[in-house]
């Protein structure tokens, strides 16, 4: 997310797989990492400190424990769904509403395997000097009325949010509001500083560096704050679900003992994060989790709650990107999660 961030991306692990993306070749065309282990690479979004349980589990050993050598690749733009969809991946680590979204017409449609990231783990601050009256619709509405928003990709959970925000109030995004949609995230810092925008969706390491450099007070909106909502899962196709369930079920057992060990040995967690981010300050790192342990960030158990998944797709619905009721059903397969608690 951050360039700090994404600069691990760089590393020779990473650089051999997003090599092999480009040149088409699929995770099963990879030679393994051992013999006695099956390569599994996961698409994601962008490098973030979010996705935490999954390097936990590379770092830890817990794949390799269970027979697979996962690696991760970073796909920016949208293309870590089409990866997938294409068969390019594995798996991906993304929203349900976006695997609801590239269903449409498939006949090997992409589903939910578990939960990572149960919060939308995003915040809005608004330039020094700026701030709404209170977070009442009205006050909120005369607050955004006119002004310029940095809401990160276009069509990405971010963007997405801001605009149902909007919405919400009783505001037209496109009409009362004038939207800038950057690529990265880490770039709201000098556009605020250059006075490019005047509201933000971002995140934590970005909120404290703009506090400290005064361009900001504490975020006024924190959502949070929603509850239930599966901002980050893993997705896999169906045909991967039939035709090996035990490797599916050996990944989820996996990343839901990296869960239990996030919410209970922040020490390993940061040990691991000095190795994901090397460029990433200490300070950041400290912020960034700091704020993921106040907001509950991370699920505590895996599962897609049904009530979440239904409210994700209401923000999607609310914006008007994607109108077409999908059943929770349809997308989210909680069978593998359910085995492993019962072990």
């Amino acid at each position: 997310m951050t360039s700090n961030m994404q600069s691990s991306c760089r590393l020779t692990r990473r650089a051999a797989i997003t090599s092999a993306l480009a040149l088409g070749v699929g995770a099963s065309a990879r030679p393994a990492f051992a013999q006695t282990l099956k390569t599994l690479v996961l698409a994601e979004p962008v490098h973030n400190l979010g996705y935490a349980p999954v390097y936990i589990a590379i770092d830890q050993g817990f794949f390799k424990k269970r027979g697979l050598d996962v690696s991760v690749l970073q796909a920016a733009n949208g293309s870590h769904v089409t990866a997938l969809v294409s068969g390019q991946v594995w798996g991906n680590i993304g929203g349900p509403e976006s695997d609801a979204m590239a269903n449409v017409g498939k006949a090997d449609p992409l589903k939910t395997i578990c939960n990572l990231v149960n919060r939308a783990n995003l915040y809005m601050v608004a330039r020094k000097g700026l701030a709404p009256k209170s977070k009442s619709n009205a006050d909120l509405a005369a607050f955004f009325k006119g002004k310029k928003f940095a809401l990160a990709r276009h069509g990405g959970t971010p963007d997405l949010c801001g605009r149902w925000l909007m919405v919400t109030v009783g505001l037209d995004p496109d009409k009362d509001t004038q939207i800038i949609n950057q690529a990265d995230m880490a770039s709201v810092v000098p556009m605020m500083k250059n006075g490019a925008v005047d509201v933000a969706i971002t995140q934590e390491p970005f909120i404290t560096t703009g506090i400290e450099q005064g361009l900001w007070d504490k975020p006024f909106y924190s959502y949070p704050d929603l509850g239930d909502f599966p901002y980050s899962v893993v997705s896999v196709r169906q045909s991967t679900i039939t035709s090996e369930p035990q490797v599916v079920q050996a990944f989820v057992d996996a990343v839901l003992e990296a869960l239990a060990l996030a919410q209970n040995d922040r020490p390993a967690i940061e040990a691991m994060t000095k190795k994901e981010f090397p460029t990433l300050a200490a300070a950041g790192v400290k912020a960034t989790l700091d704020a993921i342990y106040a907001d509950h960030i991370w699920s505590t158990d895996g599962i897609v709650a049904e009530k979440g998944y239904l409210l994700d797709m209401e923000v999607v619905a609310k914006t008007g990107a994607f109108t077409k009721s999908v059943p929770y059903k349809d997308v989210v397969d909680m069978q593998f999660v359910e085995k492993a608690v019962k072990k």
